[in-house]
């Protein structure tokens, strides 16, 4: 089941901003986010839509939902059953965001409506920025009331991605972001996880689209459950590091492994010229040679896979840029 609610077809107006916020079991949050949102967009004199996309919500979250959209018809519903992940959620949003500028956030508004203003003003007031991101742990951001071991789990997490995207990204799983309308038809996307925020850095950082971050302030959920699953996202993070940058992988492995063989080749040449001065003699029915030379063909194996990976990586960001070229050179004619 896939439905959405909404105040009819309209036409894309250069100053429309669309929130797109996913959500799974937020029942009590509905209300007082909803009321946030207005307060802010409104005092600033925005032109907005609420894309609330209920994520297979097993509460009362859909009829809180549709109570909001029945008093005010900017708030619009895009839902569906069964639950299929944060990334699902966005594209979902995304399709049925109708504005020119496009900006996402967790439901609970853990960043603050006036921290979204302040991104989309960032991104407005440069116009060679496609993409503003919100970061906590870049200099000048801050976090409050996040319990402590999921604090260090994400900064951990952010340090080592940040070295998987290019050492550019400070924080990349945050979802709080603000995009150009052009900067996401742009993408092709297609995960349905968490891992979503990574896949849209990865690619649009291939196609070259400029990406700027500024400071924000994480506070900590004071309502309802959080949805954060540890095993299942380090998992994802851990394999996008591998794809992003899989030397981190085959290289230190290959290199591990060559580091042993020639470890064990130079104890076998210490034995061999020290049998020669009385000092022991090898054992041929020891495994020695063969380890050695398994460990030494293994590593050249792993950073022979390595390089084919890097030179694969490079090859799909050459594409990338490629079908971005085809699709600027399209869209005149098509208009």
């Amino acid at each position: 089941m896939n439905t959405e609610q909404s105040s009819g077809p309209e036409t894309l107006k250069p100053t429309k901003v669309s929130i797109i916020a996913p959500l799974h079991n937020e029942e009590e949050n509905v209300a007082t986010t909803v009321a946030k949102i207005r307060e802010a967009f409104d005092a600033a004199k925005e032109d907005w839509e609420f894309v609330c996309v209920d994520d297979g919500s097993l509460d009362g979250t859909r009829k809180a939902l549709e109570a909001e959209a029945a008093k005010d018809p900017r708030v619009r519903i895009v839902s569906y059953s069964p639950r299929r992940g944060r990334g699902y959620a966005l594209r979902q949003g995304f399709a049925a965001a109708r504005g020119a500028f496009v900006v996402t956030t967790d439901f609970d508004l853990s960043y603050g409506p006036d921290q979204l203003l302040s991104l989309l003003k960032n991104l407005r007031a440069d116009p060679g920025m496609d993409i503003a991101l919100a970061s906590a742990y870049m200099e000048g951001g801050a976090v409050e009331g996040v319990p402590g071991f999921r604090l260090f789990l994400s900064k951990f997490g952010n340090s080592i991605l940040r070295h998987a995207l290019g050492g550019q990204i400070r924080t990349a799983t945050c979802i709080v972001r603000a995009y150009r309308r052009e900067a996401l038809s742009a993408l092709e996307l297609f995960s349905t996880g968490k891992e979503i925020h990574l896949e849209i850095l990865s690619k649009a950082l291939a196609l070259g689209l400029s990406v700027g971050e500024f400071p924000a302030t994480l506070r900590g959920r004071t309502k309802g459950k959080s949805k954060f699953k540890f095993r299942e996202t380090t998992l994802s993070h851990l394999g996008f590091c591998i794809s992003e940058r899989p030397m981190l992988l085959f290289g230190v492995l290959g290199g591990l492994s060559l580091l042993g063989g020639f470890g064990v080749s130079a104890f076998l040449l210490f034995k061999y010229v020290a049998q020669f001065f009385g000092g022991g003699e090898l054992h041929p029915d020891r495994p020695l040679v063969p380890i050695a030379l398994v460990l030494i063909l293994g590593g050249l194996i792993m950073l022979g896979f390595g390089f084919l990976s890097v030179q694969a990586n490079a090859l799909r960001r050459e594409v990338l840029g490629l079908s971005r070229r085809v699709r600027s050179l399209e869209e005149p004619k098509n208009k």
